[in-house]
């Protein structure tokens, strides 16, 4: 694992710790995005009203992401808010699928809250881990017993 890599891992681990209080979000907002991971350039506006946060996230959402080559293998870091439809896991993996069916790639994620229904943090991934420039992946959240508590799907340019 490269030192970038290594940096990117305790940097995300840090985020995962802190995370977000679910306070931070009403249940009307927490509820209308349930089973959604929000991938953004960083962390989710808040509206005045919960219909008008919900817009704000929702307008907030990337599609895709851009990465960055080093060396001739391209890397990708990006932020992510997931909505769980589920707590209780203390370890989430975020598994990566080309086209939606076709497993590519994983991350681990430890230090999970087991209590919040919000999970806030940044992952580096990139092309020598599985994913490929140009493709679309679905990436779930999965607990240890594969249930999936969120979801998203994204383009990684």
């Amino acid at each position: 694992m490269s030192h970038r890599l290594t940096s990117a891992a305790v940097v995300a681990a840090a985020l995962l710790a802190g995370g977000i209080a679910s306070a931070d979000f009403s249940k009307t907002v927490m509820a209308s995005l349930k089973g959604q991971l929000i991938v953004s350039k960083g962390e989710l506006p808040e509206g005045k009203s919960d219909k008008d946060t919900v817009a704000k996230i929702k307008a907030a959402k990337l599609s895709s992401v851009t990465g960055e080559v080093q060396e001739e293998v391209a890397y990708w870091h990006f932020h992510y808010t997931a909505f769980l439809k589920s707590t209780g896991s203390t370890a989430l993996k975020m598994e990566f699928y080309r086209d939606g069916k076709q497993y590519a790639a994983d991350k681990s994620l430890e230090g999970v809250d087991p209590k919040s229904p919000i999970l806030i943090g940044d992952i580096s991934i990139n092309e020598d881990e599985g994913l490929a420039k140009g493709k679309t992946y679905v990436i779930k959240l999965v607990t240890p017993k594969n249930q999936v508590v969120a979801q998203t799907s994204l383009l990684f340019k």
